[in-house]
């Protein structure tokens, strides 16, 4: 697999004489691509129906000249403000009723059809225009879905849609009611056109309506980027992505995956510790300049399995950001390291956000490879270093990793839906668990939750899966391996009941949850071989042999073969001994590395990543601050 680097460009924001020398800089750098398009609707089509396109022809021109190869991005994303007097109710609507308003981006309701209906157009007309266009090597859907909490929306359009895929998934209001248990507090409805959306209630809303109102509204991201992926095919052979973003669960990237070629995401690793990260104070500190040791490689394994094996970088952080609680500068060598440790894990590009820095606007203060006036940031030599590495190394391939591990965006929503315990969060179960795995050098496939076959990994975990899918199930039941299942697993319905039989129910192990617990930080059960549980904690009535048992006397860890059950969410003393013990018996080896230091594996090389500010002496290498270290499997 060939490896490249691309930036993101913005040919609207820049004398139009500038470009050629713009062009001429990104080629001489040892860049691929260049992404553009993305938020420029308002000068492709100024006013309604007038297309504006002999500047964006110039600038993919102008690329293509030098040996670039573009990305366009479809503009949906930044509609023009035209656009809101044409559709003045398009806005989505806040969960307190309030619409949101014009002046940023993203200013749109996903279930408005009208609006639907220009997206439509205005792709129909890029696609029909540049799809055979020899320089437009790639496409992107939109931007960043989900960004500024825009998938939710509580409008008058989404309510209308609401009902509708209601009827479709339920066909009959009693169907609705008993799925919904809406004989609790007289909730039944008679018709549709009755059902409500779950904000502004006295209390907390149904959590089956919740749900439901969940799963449709990640359906409507899926249909709305499925109207764009299929025009765009019409029109282009060129392969289609979306650029997703860091710990955001608000709809299913898997099913919007199935219609896209490849999943890139944007990487801001300062910008996520500071701002997406419940990590203590020391953490934080220790890694200001870096970012989490394991944030960056988590989203990599992720978005290759929604990408299933095809991701990129469509957004690389190059200095400070603007939008952070705190934004520092990146430490020398880090922008070297993040792109290294993507191609590590398999990608294909890692373009770097932006070329040139704005001097105007929102994003003023987001550094690019230039500064505002022209010279190089120091990001800039960083990607020449790459851009020259890679030329010297050979191509190379995604080894299969050691651990599969399960990650499944409904039972985020189920356990925002009902949480039960104020920091019982999914996404931070589940990478407590990746970060654990990963101390112990560990590589790790992140899976999808109806994964059929698990032969090729001889360790499987899956945390916090609400529901387990019968094709999950079936391929638990037979896996040959280790895995461990839970906490909180198999814990709902589909429709979220309770289900009966009670949780676990899973294959050939005999447990019953008999009942849960959430617990304050400062109330943890301690494990008899040390270590506590934290966050949760479940009581078991089991048969099954006991690993681990709770200080309390309650069993914590038990097994069936080689299926395990955690009935908590231990702390980092309590996860290192049971996954140590749980790869021993797996045949797997682990290594305890140094703290901020982490490995990957390709499939001809390891790599060495050190987060430190300060040289990491490892099995006789030497990897410098924010160094990278290689070397032949």
């Amino acid at each position: 697999m060939k490896r490249t680097l691309g930036v993101c460009y913005y040919p609207e924001h820049w004398p139009e004489p500038q470009w050629e020398e713009d062009a001429a800089r990104m080629a001489a750098l040892g860049l691929t691509w260049v992404r553009i398009g993305e938020f420029a609707w308002a000068r492709m089509e100024p006013v309604p129906g007038a297309y504006d396109w002999g500047w964006l022809d110039r600038a993919i021109e102008t690329l293509g000249r030098h040996g670039l190869q573009v990305v366009l991005g479809t503009p949906t994303a930044t509609p023009p403000r035209w656009m809101i007097d044409r559709h003045p109710d398009m806005l989505a609507v806040d969960a307190q009723g309030r619409p949101r308003g014009f002046g940023s981006r993203r200013h749109y309701d996903f279930s408005h059809r009208g609006y639907r209906g220009e997206c439509t157009r205005i792709v129909q007309a890029m696609a029909e225009r540049y799809g055979r266009n020899p320089h437009v090597a790639a496409w992107q859907t939109d931007n960043e879905y989900a960004c500024h909490d825009t998938v939710l929306s509580y409008s008058p359009a989404a309510l209308s849609a609401f009902r509708d895929w209601c009827a479709q998934r339920y066909q009959s209001t009693d169907a609705l009611n008993r799925a919904w248990g809406n004989v609790f507090w007289s909730m039944d409805y008679d018709r549709f056109d009755n059902i409500g959306l779950p904000n502004l209630t006295v209390t907390e809303a149904n959590p089956a309506h919740v749900m439901a109102f969940r799963r449709f509204a990640s359906d409507e991201v899926v249909s709305f980027n499925r109207l764009q992926t299929e025009i765009i095919r019409r029109h282009s052979d060129a392969p289609i992505a979306h650029n997703y973003m860091g710990r955001v669960t608000d709809f299913d990237h898997f099913d919007v995956g199935a219609d896209l070629d490849i999943a890139s995401w944007d990487s801001y690793p300062l910008g996520f510790l500071s701002d997406r990260l419940e990590a203590t104070p020391d953490h934080k500190r220790r890694f200001v300049r870096q970012g989490d040791p394991d944030l960056q490689a988590f989203h990599h394994d992720l978005y290759r399995a929604v990408g299933r094996g095809r991701w990129w970088i469509m957004e690389q952080q190059p200095g400070p950001v603007n939008w952070a609680p705190y934004n520092p500068d990146p430490l020398p060598g880090m922008a070297r390291l993040w792109a290294w440790e993507a191609f590590a894990h398999g990608a294909e590009a890692v373009c770097y956000f932006r070329w040139r820095q704005a001097p105007f606007a929102q994003e003023q203060m987001h550094a690019g490879l230039l500064r505002p006036d022209s010279v190089a940031a120091p990001a800039h030599d960083e990607a020449a270093q790459v851009a020259r590495e890679l030329a010297s190394q050979p191509e190379q391939g995604t080894a299969l990793a050691d651990v599969g591990l399960v990650f499944d965006y409904a039972s985020a929503w189920a356990w925002q839906t009902q949480p039960q315990g104020r920091d019982f969060d999914y996404f931070r179960l589940v990478f407590h668990i990746y970060k654990g795995l990963r101390r112990l050098g560990l590589n790790v496939d992140i899976l999808p939750p109806d994964t059929a076959d698990l032969s090729g990994y001889p360790l499987v975990m899956a945390p916090g899966v609400a529901t387990l899918s019968d094709s999950l199930l079936a391929a638990l039941a037979a896996h040959q391996g280790q895995s461990i299942i839970g906490p909180r697993s198999n814990a709902k319905t589909i429709e979220f009941a309770t289900p009966v039989p009670m949780p676990p129910n899973l294959p050939g192990l005999n447990a019953t949850v008999m009942r849960v617990e959430s617990l304050p930080p400062d109330v943890p059960v301690p494990l008899a071989a040390g270590g506590n549980l934290r966050h949760w904690r479940e009581k078991l009535d089991t048969t099954a042999q006991v690993i681990e048992q709770s200080a309390d006397g309650f069993p914590a860890l038990i097994v069936a073969g080689g299926l395990h059950y955690l009935a908590g969410w231990p702390d980092d003393v309590a996860l290192d001994r049971i996954l140590t013990a749980a790869c021993h018996r797996a045949g797997l080896k682990t290594t305890t590395l140094p703290d901020g230091l982490r490995q990957r594996n390709s499939n001809t090389h390891r790599f060495w990543f050190n987060y430190n500010p300060d040289p990491v002496e490892w099995e006789g290498i030497t990897v410098p601050p924010a160094g990278v270290h290689w070397q032949a499997l």
